[in-house]
């Protein structure tokens, strides 16, 4: 289940959209209808607030105007598509905007792969996914067997009618998870974990106050917190890509941070596209896990029905393989229903490089396409 959900952070929600450079007003460029800005500054931000998220103001949106429709993120033009015949017509467009992503800068780096286009972002993503491919996925189902089985030993041992706190012990479990498989045993040593995942918490919880408004000044304490607990999350990463270059392991053994120490990159680069891979790893799974087991909770038929699934194909050992995986059919259905309902990516773009049509509307070159991310091995399904 731990493999599918940090495979999963690939997987299908449902919407795309596009963002234009442009100051909001009445007088549009483009003919897709859609609202105007609520306000000269804010664009539509407040009516997304009113809405209670972006995901429910998107439903709005076209329900109101149709499958593709316009909208105002702050001064910038956003263009929705809502239909998958829309959805095919852009699932290999790879550029990403940097400006949407700016503000995850001084916790990824400037040289995070996040913020790499062109050819640059093809060659790391050609030398860094196969990490996370089919095959390399085999090599990580012990891992993901051992940390489940530890977390159910954890619950087991609660009283009663103690309270689970679901959403920290899957984060937990999805850090683990994410680390020890791209970092190797270094995390699987508490003294390691522990520490790593306190100094992330500092750094994430800065970030949240960020993202309201709030922004340290420099040389304050609360930059200088932000700033220690970042370099201890870059000294640990460092001291483990010394050792697997000191100790490297054979290649079939070979591990997302071997791959990163073999690359010879420089050192900025190395540590940036580290922990932008492991926050990207663990955060979507995290939640993912979070919202299947709680949907899991509440309907109890469903309950039922994936335990019977679980013995009749894990049997005694109870054990998840390469070779059974493929059997947890209902499992499988769970989960992409839970990507369905619970959009645990909501923001994500690119943009294009020549002038396209869209649903019989002419959209600019240099469109951002903010889009939910399609396998492509499963988006014709």
């Amino acid at each position: 289940m731990l493999d599918y959900a940090i495979f999963a952070i690939t997987f299908v929600v449902f919407l795309i959209a596009t963002v234009l450079y442009l100051y909001p007003g009445s007088n549009k460029i483009t003919t897709i209808p859609g609202l105007e800005p609520s306000d000269p500054k804010d664009g539509n931000l407040g009516d997304m607030g009113r809405a209670g998220s972006l995901h429910e103001f998107l439903l709005k949106l076209h329900a109101e105007y149709g499958d593709i429709a316009s909208f105002w993120w702050g001064q910038q033009l956003v263009v929705s598509l809502g239909a998958p015949e829309l959805f095919k017509q852009h699932e290999r467009i790879f550029d990403r905007p940097t400006l949407l992503f700016k503000g995850f800068e001084p916790l990824i780096g400037s040289m995070s792969i996040q913020y790499a286009n062109g050819a640059d972002g093809r060659t790391r993503r050609k030398l860094y996914d196969p990490s996370y491919g089919h095959e390399a996925m085999k090599h990580y189902y012990s891992i993901f067997q051992e940390l489940g089985e530890e977390m159910a030993k954890k619950w087991e041992s609660m009283k009663g009618e103690q309270h689970i706190p679901l959403h920290a012990h899957m984060i937990g479990l999805a850090m683990k998870a994410i680390t020890r498989s791209s970092f190797g045993d270094s995390f699987k040593d508490e003294k390691e974990c522990l520490p790593f995942g306190r100094n992330y918490d500092i750094c994430w919880n800065d970030m949240e106050e960020r993202i309201k408004g709030s922004y340290p000044t420099e040389g304050s304490p609360r930059e200088k917190k932000f700033q220690e607990a970042l370099g201890k999350m870059h000294a640990t990463i460092g001291k483990v890509a010394k050792y697997r270059r000191d100790n490297p392991p054979p290649p079939q053994e070979q591990l997302f941070i071997d791959v990163l120490v073999e690359g010879d990159l420089p050192e900025e680069q190395m540590l940036n596209d580290a922990l932008t891979y492991m926050i990207g790893g663990f955060h979507t799974s995290g939640n993912l896990l979070t919202w299947a087991l709680y949907f899991i909770a509440t309907h109890e038929e469903v309950e039922e029905k994936l335990h019977q699934e679980l013995i009749d194909v894990l049997g005694e050992k109870e054990e998840v393989t390469p070779d059974n995986i493929s059997q947890l059919v209902y499992l499988r259905q769970i989960l992409d229903e839970t990507l369905r309902c619970a959009v645990v990516a909501p923001w994500g773009a690119r943009y294009m490089d020549l002038d396209a049509e869209i649903g019989g509307h002419v959209v600019p070159s240099k469109v951002l396409l903010h889009q939910k991310y399609f396998h492509t091995d499963l988006f014709a399904q």
